[in-house]
C-alpha cells in the first residue's frame, strides 16, 4: 500500500529545481542561464514522475 511513498524525494527534489531554476534563469548572465531553464525542466519532468510514480508505483513494470 505504501510502495509508492519512496518517490516523494523524487517530488521534493523536481519541486526544488523549478524553485531554484525559475528566478536564476532571468537572474543569471547569458551561458549559465541556460543550464538554470534546463534545471527547470528537469524539475518539471521529475516532479511528473514522481507524482505519476506514487499514484501508480508499478507503472513502469
Amino acid at each position: 500500500m505504501y510502495a509508492g511513498l519512496k518517490y516523494i524525494p523524487l517530488i521534493a527534489l523536481g519541486l526544488a529545481a523549478i524553485g531554484w531554476g525559475l528566478p536564476a534563469a532571468h537572474r543569471l548572465a547569458r551561458p549559465l542561464d541556460i543550464a538554470a531553464a534546463l534545471a527547470v525542466l528537469a524539475g518539471v519532468i521529475m516532479t511528473v514522475l514522481g507524482i505519476l510514480l506514487v499514484i501508480i508505483p508499478g507503472f513502469f513494470g
